[in-house]
C-alpha cells in the first residue's frame, strides 16, 4: 500500500493568473452566472492554455477557478510633510 504511494507522480501545474481590474457589480454578478464578458475572458484564457498544452490539453480537463479580491492601498511609513 505504502510502495503505491511513493511511485505515485505528482505533477507541478503554475497558476494562470488573469488580471481583470475593476469591474462592475453586474460584471461580477453576471460572472458567477457564468456569462457575460468576464466569463468570455475566462474561456477566451482557457482557450489559450489548452492551445499551449498541445496535445496534452485535449485530454485534460481544465477546472477554472475565479478569486476576485481588492487591493488595498500602500500605507506610507513615516511622517508626512507636505
Amino acid at each position: 500500500m505504502s510502495d503505491e504511494a511513493s511511485n505515485v507522480e505528482v505533477e507541478q501545474i503554475t497558476p494562470i493568473v488573469l488580471k481583470v481590474g475593476k469591474r462592475k457589480r453586474s460584471a461580477i454578478k453576471d460572472l458567477k452566472r457564468g456569462r457575460g464578458r468576464l466569463m468570455d475572458e475566462v474561456e477566451q484564457t482557457l482557450d489559450e492554455v489548452r492551445i499551449g498544452l498541445g496535445a496534452e490539453g485535449a485530454r485534460k480537463e481544465l477546472v477554472p477557478v475565479v478569486i476576485l479580491y481588492r487591493q488595498k492601498d500602500k500605507r506610507r511609513k513615516g511622517l508626512r510633510i507636505f
